[in-house]
């Protein structure tokens, strides 16, 4: 696509952004991350990720700090409301977390030190590579083949300003601004319940939540829910055993634009959230009625980390998904979660991150046209998502086959 170095601007400094920030920079081309978080760093709510092996595979081949990433679960295994054991499948799963890779990606994008790990060598022929933090992304224009594509911003302090680019990579979520410039019409849809969210040192578990949940990718269904744990790295990326964290997810159904809902989005302060609800922002009253129905309804050992989370978060669980994903003659490129917001149960967002990294990737080195870069990202998007609907319409609407009694 590019026969020589290019101006790059990646909209969005998440991890979608920065992997393709990397594959772009170990190309030799300038690249500018421009993402609106007015911080100089992103501070997740202490999300667990799995690591599919789209993931580690762009971590095999961009990650030069060579530092281990995963907890490795080696089982999955089912519950019942008491906690008994009803299921076992022997497949092993890479369980890391967001902060981790995010700070692996940092190191290798533009050499942020952290404590999670050393900064990697500088390359022969790498790119520029400028993180600009603060900068929201108001508009884009067109101005030709040989011209580029001219963005408008505003900064942190309130200023405008524009920047023109060779290519944009739209990386900037699944409430992407580009993708609502470019395709109005896509829309965003809440699609009727939530993920709870929460972690807990692994050190302060019960010997019967231990024995259940550690190394293990452990659930428990019934009517309209599905609860889910894994162990994950601390926030310094320690991986030891005892110093990890026990990484939940349980998901509950709240009908759109109920009062239950409304409650639920409203954080201490009043303020009513769309999407997610910031650790350390839920309203007392609301935590305190959920671990009540957690004792109630939940396995024993669901109830005792949901029991000892000190900061829980909420992500209301959406859809969302572009027609396309390249516009303006392939100057403007949609990726991630800009281009397919998929439900959580596919596990799925990092990896598709990573694969369309991987494939820009072999699409500037020759190795596909871009006609086959958008032909390959597409059909992986319309497939994930279609299964993350499916996997999420049986969770919580149907009837999972090894679903429980759910008395709460």
């Amino acid at each position: 696509m590019a026969s020589k170095p290019m101006n790059v601007v990646v909209i969005g400094g998440s991890l979608g952004g920065l992997m393709h920030g990397i594959v772009l920079k170990r190309l030799g081309h300038t690249v500018r991350i421009l993402e609106r978080n007015p911080s100089p760093l992103l501070h997740n709510q202490g999300a667990g990720v799995v690591a599919g092996n789209d993931t580690q595979d762009f971590f095999q081949h961009h990650d030069l700090t060579h530092r281990s990433l995963a907890v490795t679960s080696h089982l999955r295994h089912y519950l019942d409301v008491k906690g008994n054991e009803i299921h076992r499948e022997e497949y092993a799963q890479q369980m890391t977390s967001w902060d981790l890779l995010y700070y692996v990606l940092r190191a290798n994008f533009d050499r942020v030190e952290s404590g999670y790990c050393t900064l990697p060598p500088v390359q022969d022929g790498e790119g520029k590579a400028t993180y600009q933090y603060g900068h929201t992304v108001t508009a884009l224009r067109d101005l030709g083949p040989d011209a580029g594509v001219e963005l408008s911003f505003r900064d942190r302090d309130g200023e405008s300003g524009k920047r023109t680019a060779d290519l944009v990579i739209a990386a900037d979520g699944g409430s992407s601004t580009v993708r609502k410039l470019l395709q109005p019409d896509v829309e965003r849809k809440y699609v009727g319940y939530v993920a709870w969210r929460g972690t807990v040192p692994e050190r302060s578990l019960s010997a019967a939540a231990t024995a259940a949940l550690a190394e293990k990718f452990t659930f428990f269904h019934a009517s309209g829910v599905q609860v889910l744990a894994y162990l994950i790295p601390v926030p310094d990326g320690a991986l030891e055993p005892g110093k990890r964290l026990m990484n939940w997810v349980w998901y509950v159904n709240y009908a759109p634009g109920s009062a239950a809902y409304r409650e639920l989005m409203t954080d201490v302060d009043g303020k009513a959230h769309a999407v997610t609800l910031p650790a350390g922002k839920m309203a007392p009253r609301v935590w305190h009625k959920q671990k009540a129905v957690a004792a109630a309804a939940l396995p024993p050992q669901f109830a005792d980390i949901v029991a000892k989370t000190e900061q829980p978060f909420i992500q209301a669980i959406t859809d969302v998904l572009s027609p396309c994903n390249t516009y303006l003659d392939g100057r403007v490129l949609l990726v991630g979660d800009a281009l397919a917001g998929f439900r959580p149960h596919t596990a799925a967002s990092t990896s598709q991150a990573a694969y369309d990294a991987l494939m820009l990737d072999a699409m500037l080195r020759g190795e596909m046209s871009r006609q086959e870069w958008a032909a390959r990202t597409m059909e992986y998007a319309r497939r994930v998502q279609r299964r993350g609907v499916e996997m999420g319409e049986r969770s919580q609407f149907g009837r999972h086959p090894y679903a429980g009694t759910y008395p709460g």
